[in-house]
């Protein structure tokens, strides 16, 4: 049975799930299961845009004072607002129309720009996590990251997520229809029909999941480890070295939260992908498989929340309805804090200067 526009071919009986009906991209949820995916991502899509673009705004305005550190928080909210932009819209437009609109082409774009947004998110994670890990739980890591290191790391981060997302495109693997119609993805049910298919999805599995995740679960279990364990060694500390080693603490404690944010969205899908390429055909039903989807789509959206809100307490104290609040020390103290440091506040002369 062959597809048009499609090159994935069935063989050893397997037939993968858009190749058993005349339309691949007919919606096999009901009309009003796409309207609530829709309308819930179009708020997911929304809230990512406007807290993403508001973290690059912050950036661009003060472009010329950022410190090294602070483009690898730049790094991550371009790739979540990459991913929003480029596929909250196809699917909201399909999920509305009750089946997908783009065809094979558009198909294929969507689960690249899905893919490569989504490995550029995890691989600049994992880039943070191993900077909190070094200036953690070595302490002599001190000040030598240059702009031009950081710089290097983003070429990096970008490039491994273009390989990986583009190898599909170019033979090996390929992009398919979701189970339920109206997006695409990764074609995981290559690995029923052939130990190409298989060694495809295990390398990507390997490589833009498991070894990355590793290395972010082993950088934070580290740092658990050495904070508790040099507790009587940070007491022996000058004050400045002190503050110094606090400050590390809570950046590190944001981009905890941020790397748990994003595995909690993602670990689902990755769960059920896996099912859906080694298990038996149809053990994931479509109206399960399609929750993973909408909760990793939302992974985007998380981030802003976690490190523009995270102090509270300071954006209530600069918006107009608090104001009169300003006085209080409790409020002129807080501070805007990233994963690579503050993005509004300076640290005052007399205190420590802190890169990521």
């Amino acid at each position: 049975m062959a597809l048009t526009g499609n090159d994935t071919s069935a063989r050893h009986g397997y037939i993968p799930h858009y190749l058993l009906v005349g339309d691949p991209f007919a919606s096999k949820l009901s009309k009003e299961g796409d309207i609530v995916a829709a309308l819930y991502i179009c708020i997911v899509g929304l809230m990512s845009v406007i807290g993403n673009g508001y973290v690059l705004y912050i950036t661009m305005k003060r472009k010329t004072k950022l410190r090294p550190s602070e483009f690898m928080t730049v790094n991550l909210a371009i790739f979540d607002f990459g991913i929003s932009v480029t596929g909250k819209p196809f699917f909201v437009m399909s999920s509305f129309s009750h089946r997908w609109l783009f065809g094979w082409e558009g198909c294929r774009f969507y689960g690249w720009a899905g893919f490569f947004f989504g490995v550029g998110s995890l691989i600049t994670m994992t880039v943070v996590s191993l900077d909190r890990y070094l200036k953690i739980c070595h302490l002599r890591y001190g000040t030598w990251l240059m702009r031009h290191h950081v710089f290097l790391c983003l070429v990096f981060v970008w490039l491994y997520a273009g390989f990986w997302a583009t190898m599909p495109l170019l033979g090996w693997g390929n992009y398919a229809p979701e189970p339920f119609g109206t997006s695409c993805t990764l074609d995981w049910w290559l690995a029923q029909t052939s130990v190409a298919g298989q060694s495809f999805v295990m390398v990507i599995l390997f490589f833009c999941l498991v070894f990355p995740t590793g290395i972010i679960v082993f950088s934070y279990v580290m740092i658990i480890f050495k904070v508790k364990s040099s507790a009587k060694e940070i007491s022996q500390f000058d004050t400045r070295n002190t503050n110094s080693h606090i400050l590390e603490i809570k950046l590190t404690k944001v981009a905890m939260l941020i790397c748990a944010g994003f595995l909690i969205a993602w670990i689902p899908y990755a769960v059920v992908s896996v099912v859906s390429a080694f298990g038996e055909p149809d053990t994931v039903p479509i109206s399960v498989s399609v929750v993973p989807t909408l909760l990793a789509k939302s992974s985007a959206m998380y981030n802003p929340i976690i490190y523009q809100l995270i102090d509270l307490k300071n954006s209530c104290a600069k918006s107009p309805c608090c104001r009169f609040l300003k006085k209080r020390k409790h409020f002129t103290k807080s501070r805007f804090y990233t994963i690579s440091g503050s993005l509004k506040d300076r640290p005052p002369v007399n205190k420590p200067q802190n890169e990521m």
